[in-house]
């Protein structure tokens, strides 16, 4: 058990003197940046979604034909 204590402070020690925490303005824009990238990725998805119907349907009808 005292191992576990030991952890414990040894951790928010660390946590509140060691650790370099990002100021607000960097987490507004680190956030923004995730949000175009995520934005741009499902655009991606979708597109190459999209794609791969039309073709497989084109691919499907000319052999009903």
């Amino acid at each position: 058990m005292a191992g576990v204590v030991q952890f414990i402070k040894e951790s928010y020690e660390e946590m509140t003197q060691k650790v370099t925490w990002p100021t607000w303005s960097e987490l507004q824009n680190s956030a923004v940046l995730v949000l175009i990238a995520s934005f741009i990725i499902a655009l991606v998805i979708f597109a190459m979604d999209k794609g791969a119907n039309y073709i497989l349907e084109t691919f499907y009808n000319s052999l009903s034909n």
